[in-house]
């Protein structure tokens, strides 16, 4: 298969009945096993007010991963750059990098990864996505090399090599990156709309730069594998429920697979949960070798992450081993 490099992103999903504190064992768990499988990297998101994902404490949970791995990059896939001072994130991945150096990854998002009460709670700015070029500037200039008079240090981060990433669920990110000759990361695992058009702008418009010499797009892909097509499917049905959970704005913590989601969804639902999962990738291994196959000619991708919302964490393993089997 593609010798592209393959990478793992992890919600930390929170199953119904469970709690946060098994969700963080668990992302452990999983990033002992990708880093063994051979995953390039190992990115959490974060999220806030979100009853189903542990990760809103995103570096805390990074610094958990890295800690317990030895090998795989660890990072953020993403920080919300808008909820937070371009200051404290230096501060804090400076920090995750000088405990972990040349492992850890800072993707920068400029959506509030929540809902407006809780984006209020955060004491966000309403206008802090128009920033978003300038905050991102304003960081990479606290990991550069301090100047003469510099007034305002990140220690640590100045001076530290914490790779950049922008994510995109749109086009703003595209250009943004191209601009800043940064990496790219797209969530086609949710937001398939946008994905050929991003990859355009990002690709055309890419300006060279001290990071990167050419684009290098990393794209999102929900992935549940399986022994068989018949078990995948099973299993795939917990991300369309959580799905379908969002799209009634009524989060829910991660479902148990049913044998049908006949009864659970309207006709318009489910025509509107299978557009935005369209992309996923479901099935037993010739299945999704074949799918991953056409979706890397039909992009071009140069890095996939995968990402796998299976309610049974053994089967969540289970499907990172067939991916990476198939590598």
């Amino acid at each position: 298969m593609h010798p592209i490099p393959l990478s793992v992103l992890d919600l930390s999903p929170i199953v119904a009945g469970s709690t946060a504190a098994v969700s963080l064992r668990n992302t452990l768990d999983l990033a002992r096993h990708a880093e063994r499988l051979g995953y390039h990297r190992f990115w959490l998101a974060e999220h806030h007010n979100m009853v189903g994902i542990a990760s809103a404490a995103t570096a805390v949970v990074i610094a958990h991963v890295a800690g317990g791995t030895s090998r795989i990059r660890v990072g953020a896939g993403g920080i919300m750059l808008p909820n937070h001072s371009p200051l404290v994130i230096a501060e804090q991945f400076g920090t995750l990098e000088s405990l972990f150096p040349g492992r850890i990854d800072l993707g920068l998002g400029r959506a509030p990864g929540t809902d407006r009460p809780a984006m209020q709670a955060l004491r966000r700015d309403p206008m802090a996505a128009d920033r978003f070029p300038q905050d991102v500037q304003e960081l990479q200039a606290l990991f550069a090399e301090p100047a003469p008079g510099q007034l305002v240090r990140a220690v640590p981060g100045a001076g530290l090599d914490v790779p950049i990433w922008i994510l995109g669920s749109s086009t703003f990110g595209a250009r943004l990156a191209a601009a800043l000759g940064l990496p790219f990361a797209f969530a086609s695992h949710f937001a398939p709309d946008q994905l050929h058009a991003a990859l355009e702008l990002y690709r055309g418009g890419f300006q060279p730069s001290r990071t990167l010499d050419r684009p290098h797009a990393m794209l999102g892909v929900s992935v549940v594998a399986a022994d068989t097509d018949a078990e995948a499917a099973r299993l795939a049905t917990s991300l369309q429920q959580q799905f379908l959970a969002l799209q009634r704005g009524r989060p829910v913590q991660l479902q148990p697979p049913v044998d049908s989601m006949d009864g659970l969804w309207s006709p318009l639902e489910r025509a509107q949960v299978e557009h935005v999962l369209r992309e996923a990738i479901v099935g037993g291994p010739d299945t999704v070798r074949l799918r991953l196959e056409a979706f890397i000619a039909r992009t071009g991708a140069d890095e996939l992450m995968i990402t796998s919302h299976i309610h049974d964490h053994t089967a969540r393993v289970r499907s990172y081993e067939i991916v990476a089997s198939l590598w």
